[in-house]
């Protein structure tokens, strides 16, 4: 197990993404997956208010609500560390003080508990002052109804400021970073946001892990036809470079017996700082590869392989 910064959760070293929850994994597929999580040791769930708001029919929240479900008919919520984020659902939108209590109050709802273990910032808000932003984060700490906050795409400026707000008025720390990182997106966070997450003691939590599947090597090229919903945003990274590194991430993960998704997770556990990475599963059977990842750890020559085919080069632009 693992611990998110200053805090007192101890997780498992993968949170599995809610961001598929009534999306590619219907209802159903969502229960079992969240029983093969469970059942294989995964104790993080991530969500969000705004899961799957963006889908035909849907309203926001439904990720939450059948977490509530599984919380509910499965007995599961005391053995579940579950992190979920306000300002992008349709009925509450922003960081405001009001809004921050009523959408924390709505997924309490949702997710049939009486708290939220890790409370996320999801977008800045450009609207609100963030010592009001820090303020209701605070409250919701001092009512119980949250345990810990934490900030999610903030820029390093904003990270750095809110936390300033909080030590000069004694408010919440937030004690994690949920940033996009993994091997084809890196500079971002290590060259801007990782020296913060060091000098805070802010457990990183990074999103798209896999880089919407791209890491699980099963793109190899822009015109194959996959899981329409996902492909899209996973062909971006088919480049030479992008190949290049699955190739490399095949090789390491051959000589530990564990599959390419799982090697790119434990490249970024082998980072400073990274506590879990969150990568989402829609079928049953994707769940034990996620799960791997606290079976295997890579060398430092390991590690150095990875970062050197992956480093971003000028030249040829970003992977």
């Amino acid at each position: 197990m693992a611990r998110i910064g200053d805090s007192e959760l101890d997780v498992f070293p993968l949170s599995l993404g809610g961001n598929v929850f009534g999306w590619t994994a219907d209802h159903e597929e969502s229960l079992a997956i969240l029983d093969a999580h469970a059942a294989g040791g995964g104790n993080f769930i991530d969500t969000s208010d705004s899961y799957m708001a963006s889908v035909p029919g849907n309203s926001g929240g439904e990720s939450e609500t059948i977490i509530g479900e599984w919380f509910t008919t499965r007995g599961t919520r005391d053995a579940t560390v579950i992190a979920t984020k306000v300002s992008r659902h349709p009925q509450f939108p922003g960081l405001s003080g009001d809004n921050i209590r009523r959408a924390a109050d709505a997924s309490l709802g949702r997710l049939q508990t009486d708290r939220i273990d890790l409370y996320y910032a999801h977008f800045e808000d450009p609207n609100t002052p963030l010592e009001e932003t820090a303020e209701a984060f605070d409250a919701v700490v001092r009512e119980g109804k949250v345990r810990y906050t934490a900030l999610s795409n903030f820029s390093p400026e904003n990270i750095e400021a809110y936390i300033a707000i909080c030590k000069a008025n004694g408010y919440a720390l937030p004690v994690a970073l949920q940033p996009h990182y993994n091997l084809v997106h890196r500079n971002d966070f290590e060259d801007h946001l990782a020296p913060i997450a060091e000098r805070e003691h802010l457990g990183v939590v990074p999103y798209y892990a896999l880089a919407s599947g791209f890491l699980t090597g099963k793109y190899r090229s822009k015109t194959e036809e996959h899981d329409r919903a996902r492909a899209k945003a996973a062909a971006k990274y088919v480049t030479d470079q992008g190949l290049r590194i699955v190739d490399e991430l095949e090789r390491i993960g051959g000589e530990h017996g564990v599959s390419i998704a799982t090697t790119a997770l434990a490249w970024l556990l082998a980072k400073p700082t990274v506590v879990a990475p969150i990568a989402s599963a829609s079928r049953v059977e994707q769940v034990a590869d996620l799960l791997a990842v606290a079976t295997v750890e890579l060398s430092a020559d390991d590690v150095a392989r990875l970062d050197a085919v992956s480093a971003w080069r000028p030249s040829g632009g970003d992977a």
